[in-house]
């Protein structure tokens, strides 16, 4: 066959695979994919599908399976027979075999597997919730390298596109890292991401109204599980209904978000201590964002905090960034929305909320915390999703490298400045470029005052060595407004002014 001919099949192939019409957004994830599957060259080959639990994963999956006519297995904890035995019965009924597939070890299932692509086309076979499958048979990974290796005789003969997904976001992490038996065997590395905050606007029907999609999102982050399956495409109908669709989707006992921020780390396996995984992002939520800070709130040594943190890094429910001044000094921030809302507006009243009747007045009483606790945090970091993400260089200056938040000494004021938004460059001459200074405020309005603090940090900076801060440019965001001073300093060039309807739509 000649190579034109094969490039027009594969064409047609992927032209069959467009995204299914009830599937938002996920263009990346469905390419990525769908390139895998319809690879032609023979080999079998393997992909690593993971991401959080509730983002997607296995409706991806499924569709993709269903696109290309190939196999899906949704794993289950069981013991290796019973899992076996299921895997057994599912090919059976995917093949049509006359007789009952039977498996008394994993060698004969995955040989089986392979056999599926000894066609002269691709087959795509998911084997879904991985980690299960593992944890009871351990030695699987290694099998699979085995069965996967560059010269042997059933993988060369076949054209099965094996993917593996989990929601177990250490274990599956692990799978291509260090001396892993499977690292260096996938061709396909898909982590299914939550929306940014842009997306969630859209899909939750609010892109109209950013200050009500932000505080959904400040809520519910970008989950797409929780709109559909958990609150039943309940939204909110307007800025005067927010309050009140808190109450009943997410502080309602009778919803299943209600219980979302306990599940959540009740399905993670690696975290077997949960009081003390709680306790620190309990701490977290309540802004004590350093190691110490946890350290000191829980009444532990610095040294004992380093194993949980990591273990929630690794997990998805923390990130940790350096301070953009103190390369020593690591910051840690909850990752999910639903995780910092949960530890601090509903924990504290846990026992009050699962009494039917009593959340409007857990909700009128949790205002204030609401807005420092949840919002002020979550508009900091979609400030810094702003300028890494969304902001064009003639916004931030070029060659934005990441974008962190830091903490500044004053020597001669004896106190210490602290740096919503620095947007770093790349290192010139030794130093590191800054681009971008900035102070972010969701419930205020904020004036020259803020300008004049933002100025004297950047010449703060000039006195260091390691820092070239000279070309910075200042910037003031805010939800709630600026004063006519501060916008008469941004149209003199001093600042620029980031609003809220900029965040959402603008560069």
């Amino acid at each position: 066959m000649s190579y034109k001919v094969q490039l027009y099949q594969v064409r047609l192939f992927l032209m069959a695979l467009a995204r299914p019409p009830d599937m938002y957004d996920r263009a990346p994830e469905w390419d990525a994919l769908a390139r895998f599957a319809t690879d032609r060259r023979p080999g079998a080959t393997l992909g690593i599908v993971s991401g959080r639990r509730r983002q997607g994963k296995s409706f991806l999956l499924q569709s993709l399976c269903e696109a290309t006519g190939g196999f899906y297995s949704d794993a289950l904890e069981a013991e290796e027979p019973v899992a076996l035995r299921r895997l057994g019965e599912q090919l059976t009924t995917f093949t049509g075999a006359p007789a009952r597939l039977a498996f008394d070890s994993w060698t004969g299932a995955v040989d089986s597997l392979l056999d599926l692509g000894a066609e002269d086309r691709p087959v795509t076979v998911v084997l879904d919730e991985f980690p299960y499958l593992a944890q009871a048979s351990p030695a699987l990974p290694s099998l699979l390298q085995s069965a996967l290796g560059p010269r042997t005789g059933r993988r060369l003969a076949s054209r099965t596109r094996l993917i593996l997904c989990g929601s177990a976001l250490s274990f599956m992490g692990r799978l291509l890292s260090g001396d892993a038996p499977l690292r260096g065997r996938a061709g396909l590395d898909v982590v299914v991401q939550s929306f940014d905050y842009r997306q969630s606007a859209d899909f939750w029907g609010l892109a109209h109204d950013p200050d009500l999609a932000f505080r959904v999102h400040s809520v519910v982050g970008g989950t797409p599980a929780y709109r559909r399956e958990f609150v039943q495409d309940d939204t909110p109908s307007g800025p005067g209904d927010f309050g009140a669709w808190v109450v009943r989707a997410v502080l309602n006992p009778f919803v299943p978000l209600f219980r979302e921020g306990r599940y959540l780390l009740a399905e993670e396996p690696n975290l077997r201590d949960r009081a003390l995984y709680h306790s620190v992002l309990a701490v977290l939520a309540d802004g004590h964002t350093s190691r110490g800070g946890i350290a000191s709130r829980l009444e532990r040594s610095s040294n004992e905090l380093a194993h949980p943190l990591a273990v929630l890094e690794d997990t998805g429910f923390v990130t940790r960034s350096e301070d953009a001044f103190r390369k020593t000094r690591p910051v840690y921030r909850i990752a999910e929305p639903i995780l910092r809302f949960y530890h601090a507006i509903m924990r504290p009243a846990w026992g009050e909320l699962e009494r039917p009747g009593r959340a409007g007045g857990v909700w009128a009483r949790a205002q204030a915390t609401f807005a420092a606790a949840v919002l002020g945090p979550h508009f900091e970091d979609v400030c810094r999703t702003w300028c890494a993400r969304f902001a064009d260089e003639t916004t931030t200056g070029p060659g934005v490298r990441e974008v962190r938040s830091g903490v500044l000494n004053d020597p001669k004021r004896r106190t210490t400045h602290e740096v919503d938004v620095v947007a770093l460059g790349d290192r010139r001459d030794g130093r590191t470029r800054v681009l971008l200074f900035g102070e972010a405020k969701y419930g205020k309005v904020m004036g020259v005052g803020d300008l004049t603090r933002l100025e004297h940090v950047r010449n703060l900076l000039a006195d260091r060595a390691d820092f070239d801060a000279r070309e910075a440019r200042l910037a003031c965001f805010s939800a709630a407004g600026f004063t006519d001073e501060l916008r008469a300093a941004d149209r003199a060039g001093r600042v620029l002014l980031v609003s809220l309807d900029r965040l959402y739509a603008g560069s």
